[in-house]
């Protein structure tokens, strides 16, 4: 974050001690069993069992769910990082879904705990090795470096080892974002690894407009032009044009006020031509970007002025009310839903606050720059997002909330529910619903013999 962020600032995610969730990687079989340094595997005749040292680490939810307990039970922290040493060195293993499980293996262990000392001390390694596969792996190993390369950042905080990650990796994404001969999904997730990248670790101002221009430069082809319809239709690259908007709308929040002038008067006219684009998410990531801009507006000019303020209201209130026969049920409810919320944050200046829960904590979010930083952290870290409002002193400073909270070991005890518990509350709610659905089709019988 460049003019407000010290260069020297302390070292952001303090202990690699905290009892986080990320825990889970000790459930692997052994994926750090040996450190090689000769790969003996292709991708024809990668072993089941070098596979199977990795596959642990590739759902997510396998961290989220059982962390902090099976660290307790089955584990240390020294197992831990013993482990995911093992995962370091499959990075450079010569089968490439050896290396995706093992890139894929050490960014859930990151979402989902503090790891702060161990990466440093790798941060270099690991930065080669995301390079490496970036630049020669195909579509699926390179989503998962670019995934990584968020999560590393998100560790380190700004500083400048997160500055020389983004200096090494930068022109890399930003090469296959501007690609068009690359898989569209390796390009949205790289779009989303260089802005939040970017937002964390960018200290030169220049480079930060460089990137919002390139991000401007994928998602304005979906403006509709002059020449066109009154409907944006989409294609296959709308998923790319949805991921750099966001991540533009993300650095936006960070640019000095000259710069956030520019981009309204560049912006603020073309951006509702999103709104009548056939693909929902489109429709909903131009409504929360433009209220978003309104509310920078606003904040640089209380009396901020918008000229076409009634056509636009009247076009937000149409998707408010949306209730087309040939969109789907889900899309409307979840459109309609937003665009209520986008509409009074443009007319009546308001935003529904929200709560997020995590520990003994609350972090009220009441407004659409922080709703987005939010939203944009969470996608990255998933179900570790909660750990990490916990723990990384990052991201408290993004959400003011001051230092991390000490717990000592007796109200962590009385906070955590054991997996047995957790079986039993699953159960009995298994149950209810399956006696309340019985009960249903009882009555519907009923009714059936009756008539």
């Amino acid at each position: 974050m460049p003019k407000n962020k010290k260069r020297n600032t302390p070292h952001r995610g303090g202990s690699a001690g905290g009892g986080g969730s990320g825990a889970a990687a000790a459930t692997a079989a052994t994926a750090g069993g040996q450190h090689r340094s000769v790969q003996p595997f292709s991708d024809e005749d990668a072993s089941i069992e070098t596979m199977s040292h990795c596959s642990g680490y590739s759902d997510p939810s396998s961290f989220a769910e059982d962390g902090p307990e099976v660290l307790d039970e089955e584990g240390t922290q020294e197992d831990l990082e013993y482990k995911l040493k093992g995962l370091i060195d499959l990075t450079l293993d010569k089968s490439a879904k050896t290396r995706q499980a093992a890139l894929e293996g050490i960014k859930n262990a990151l979402s989902s705990k503090m790891l702060y000392e161990f990466i440093l001390e790798r941060r270099m390694t690991l930065t080669d090795s995301i390079e490496r596969c970036l630049k020669k792996g195909k579509s699926d190993e390179q989503r998962a470096a670019a995934a990584l390369a968020s999560v590393l950042c998100i560790q380190l905080g700004p500083g400048i080892e997160s500055e020389e990650i983004l200096k090494t990796l930068g022109p890399i994404l930003k090469k296959i974002i501007c690609d068009g001969a690359a898989g569209i999904q390796v390009r949205q997730t790289c779009a989303t690894c260089f802005g939040v990248c970017s937002f964390i670790a960018t200290d030169d101002i220049t480079e930060l407009y460089s990137t919002l221009e390139c991000l401007e430069n994928i998602f304005t082809k979906s403006y509709l032009k002059e020449k066109d319809t009154t409907v944006v239709c989409s294609t296959p690259n709308t998923v790319l044009h949805i991921s750099s908007l966001l991540a533009w709308t993300l650095l936006l929040t960070i640019c000095p006020i000259n710069e956030v002038k520019k981009k309204l008067e560049m912006h603020f006219h073309k951006l509702p031509s999103l709104l009548s684009c056939d693909d929902v998410n489109m429709r909903i990531a131009a409504g929360e970007s433009l209220a978003l801009l309104f509310e920078l507006a606003r904040g640089i000019e209380s009396d901020f002025f918008y000229e076409d303020m009634e056509s636009l209201t009247q076009m937000l209130r149409a998707l408010a009310t949306d209730g087309n026969k040939h969109r789907a049920k889900v899309d409307k409810r979840k459109q309609r839903s937003v665009f209520r919320d986008v509409l009074r944050a443009v007319e009546e200046r308001d935003f529904p606050t929200e709560t997020v829960k995590f520990g003994p904590e609350r972090m009220y979010i009441d407004c659409w720059v922080k709703k987005h930083t939010y939203d944009t952290f969470k996608e990255v870290l998933g179900s570790g997002m909660q750990y990490h409002l916990q723990s990384n002193e990052f991201l408290r400073n993004v959400f003011e909330l001051g230092p991390p909270v000490m717990l000592d070991a007796a109200t962590l005890k009385t906070m955590k529910i054991s997996r047995f518990e957790r079986h039993l509350y699953n159960s009995a709610a298994f149950k209810a619903r399956t006696k309340a659905r019985s009960k249903c089709r009882d009555k519907r019988a009923d009714v059936g013999e009756f008539f």
